[in-house]
């Protein structure tokens, strides 16, 4: 996230009780690197690592993670083409590849990226089913609650049918201060993907509404920025 996830980060983070740890987002083949570019220009410092490095980046990353701590390494990408996720799942450090269709950046979504996916659910279903066909490991997709004019049963479903292995949900209720749960039960009640609700958890009571209204883990971001988690992840 923006930057601060890298492996030493995520190393720390690790030793809270987490199962699973997630690099990125990277930016991976020359679209989104040169969207990437733009977005530093004005004050957003996402990751941006040239074509040449992005690979011997996440390898070196990953491997901070795999050589103090056994859980989940993943890694969220951003890729115009499907050809470069397939690639760095087969990084033996990482464990899960995840398939980012949530940026809302304008440069990201500009070039077909990011969220922009969910508007074309064939779209989706076919890259994710070539990421998980091809891929040598597990594979998760991450997309954006509540983008406007998005089904988002829908999209979970076309997913679930593409094969991957995890469906990361942010979400996001605009207006509100905290996570849309009834998005969550619809996504539930009409599949059966292993489902992980993200947004606005920072205590026992987010934590635990999110896994109440149906999703089967949770992923915290915001929260940890100052470098913990401020409860007890053994009391969920």
């Amino acid at each position: 996230m923006a930057g601060i996830t890298d492996g030493n980060f995520c190393l720390k983070m690790a030793h809270y009780g987490f199962d699973m740890v997630t690099l990125g987002g990277y930016n991976l083949d020359k679209p989104t690197i040169n969207a990437g570019c733009s977005i530093i220009k004005r004050g957003r410092h996402e990751f941006n690592v040239n074509e040449e490095n992005v690979m011997p980046s996440i390898k070196k990353e990953a491997a901070i993670i795999k050589n103090s701590w056994n859980g989940i390494v993943s890694v969220n990408l951003r890729s115009v083409s499907f050809e470069p996720i397939v690639e760095v799942s087969k990084l033996p450090e990482i464990d899960v590849v995840e398939i980012n269709a949530h940026c809302r950046q304008p440069e990201i979504t500009g070039i077909g990226c990011g969220q922009a996916i969910l508007y074309d659910t064939h779209k989706l279903y076919n890259f994710t089913k070539n990421v998980v066909k091809k891929a040598e490991s597990k594979v998760s997709v991450k997309i954006r609650a509540n983008v406007q004019n998005v089904n988002d049963v829908e999209v979970s479903k076309a997913v679930e049918k593409a094969g991957a292995d995890y469906l990361h949900v942010d979400a996001m209720k605009p207006g509100y201060n905290h996570a849309d749960y009834n998005i969550i039960r619809k996504i539930k009640e009409n599949t059966e993907i292993f489902l992980i609700g993200n947004n606005s958890i920072h205590d026992l009571k987010s934590a635990r509404d999110m896994l109440s209204a149906g999703a089967d883990g949770i992923s915290i971001a915001r929260v940890t920025l100052k470098g913990s988690v401020p409860f007890d992840l053994s009391k969920i």
